[in-house]
């Protein structure tokens, strides 16, 4: 039997520093966490203070000297990537409230207008359970129309079965089908039509029972036939196969689907505050003489530095006993100069996209070129994905809407000419052919793979579904409309 034996190897590996190990996390994080990222920081660290200083004012706290930086304004805009910069920075002013009011100078004690408050976003739930009070049921009912409310989700469906409420309720004894079956009635009896439907079927015929318009009776019944039967074949648009199928003329098939149309699939959608989410952009790009420039946000440019006045003093009494004090000060130095460092590298790698990329920035997507993480990242000195960490969660303004710097980036598809051309050019050929189709014959995928095959773009119909699909637009049957 061999017995055990201990050797020694040496072995070179590579480590990050603590400080290459705050520069990694502050540059990979998005706007928002790195703004708390520094708060915190500042909030732990006495050496650390925030920068009052006028946005585009340089400034010198002994240790750095921040880069000066354009004053552009703030521009806020949706997640989705499409809004433009707005003209100035209001909604950071002193007309902001936590009320949504303004503050004035009316002459009496108090300069809040109270005409100006805003009332919260009423939930569908609070404006049911109003609603329900108001209704001559039992204690118990009410009970089961809460615990029923409580059940619906933001678009005021009920996806809950009654069997799996019944235990939730807290009633002794409880509830059998019967009272559950009431009380959902009566949550659906409630305003807007259609609430505490359990699918989209029975949603729209709540809103068709709740209309008693004496002159659309017929055109009620028909709409019901068609939602309770044909709802698949309505959704193809396919009415000339529906009026065949029901024995009706065209027109009066076409006058109920317009009344179905009209109804709202999604009942509880308007109550509720919106969730909107808003992104403000590292940097903004704006044409000066003829050149694309790029600048950083002032919004997000670095607003910490070194306490002089706390780091000359340490320095001055300095001594062994002080030894945690040293490590947040030299903490505190690798803050600024991190915080330097990602916003010099953000600007570097948007300068370099905005050179790569300024024919889309003049004549939209149909001139988006190719671009490869590899390609910046050497042209500019940098780990590929260095460049990946600035692209993620980083956005740009422009003239055409705001981006996020990934974006820019997309892979090369090769065309006849022997050239090529990015995916994100081919998305934009895709939808300005469907947003020009006829509404009576739209392009099916085939059809537009022959129309980009024309154009010297070879695409198979399958990598048009796809480009579609992450598109939202529907399939061609679905976009079909009859004159």
């Amino acid at each position: 039997m061999n017995a055990p034996v201990i050797r020694h190897e040496q072995r070179q590996h590579q480590t990050l520093t603590p400080r290459l190990q705050q520069a990694v996390r502050l540059l990979q994080l998005s706007s928002l966490d790195f703004a708390q990222e520094v708060n915190q920081a500042m909030g732990n660290n006495p050496f650390l203070e925030p920068d009052e200083a006028e946005p585009g004012t340089p400034t010198v706290d002994g240790d750095h000297t921040p880069t000066p930086v354009d004053d552009t304004p703030a521009a806020p805009a949706s997640a989705e990537g499409s809004a433009e910069a707005p003209a100035d920075n209001s909604w950071e002013g002193e007309s902001w409230s936590q009320y949504g009011a303004t503050r004035r100078n009316n002459g009496s004690d108090s300069d809040f207008d109270f005409s100006d408050v805003t009332p919260a976003a009423q939930s569908l739930r609070d404006h049911l359970l109003a609603q329900s009070k108001w209704l001559t049921s039992s204690a118990r009912d009410r009970t089961l129309m809460a615990t029923i409310i409580d059940g619906l989700d933001e678009d005021g469906f009920l996806r809950m079965t009654l069997e799996e409420l019944k235990g939730l309720s807290g009633l002794t004894p409880t509830p059998d089908d019967d009272e559950m079956a009431i009380a959902l009635k009566l949550v659906q009896s409630l305003e807007p039509a259609g609430v505490g439907a359990r699918d989209l079927r029975e949603c729209l015929l709540l809103q068709l029972r709740d209309d008693n318009d004496p002159e659309k009776v017929s055109i009620h019944r028909l709409a019901q036939e068609i939602v309770v039967e044909h709802l698949d074949r309505l959704a193809m648009r396919d009415l000339t196969g529906l009026a065949r199928s029901l024995g009706l003329p065209e027109h009066t098939v076409s006058q109920a689907a317009e009344c179905i149309r009209r109804l709202q699939p999604r009942p509880g959608w308007r109550f509720g505050a919106a969730n909107t989410r808003f992104v403000t952009p590292d940097v903004v790009v704006r044409k000066v003489r003829g050149e694309w420039t790029v600048v950083l946000n002032p919004a997000v440019v670095p607003k910490v530095r070194l306490n002089r006045m706390y780091a000359d003093l340490f320095q001055s009494h300095r001594d062994a006993r002080h030894s945690d004090l040293a490590a947040q000060l030299q903490e505190a130095r690798w803050t600024v100069r991190n915080v330097e460092q990602r916003f010099a590298t953000i600007l570097r790698v948007a300068q370099a996209i905005v050179q790569r990329q300024r024919h889309f920035l003049d004549y939209g997507e149909l001139a988006m070129k190719p671009l490869g993480l590899r390609e910046i990242a050497d042209e500019l000195g940098l780990h590929e994905s260095t460049v990946s960490r600035v692209t993620n969660n980083k956005y740009m303004a422009t003239q055409l809407g705001v981006f996020e710097l990934k974006y820019f980036f997309s892979r090369a598809l090769a065309t006849t000419s022997g050239g090529t051309c990015s995916a994100t050019a081919i998305r934009g050929a895709i939808k300005d052919m469907i947003q020009e189709e006829s509404p009576q014959e739209p392009l099916s995928d085939a059809h537009i793979a022959r129309l980009l095959a024309r154009q010297g773009l070879q695409v198979a119909r399958r990598t048009v579904t796809k480009y579609r699909q992450m598109m939202r637009v529907p399939a061609y049957e679905m976009r079909r409309r009859k004159a």
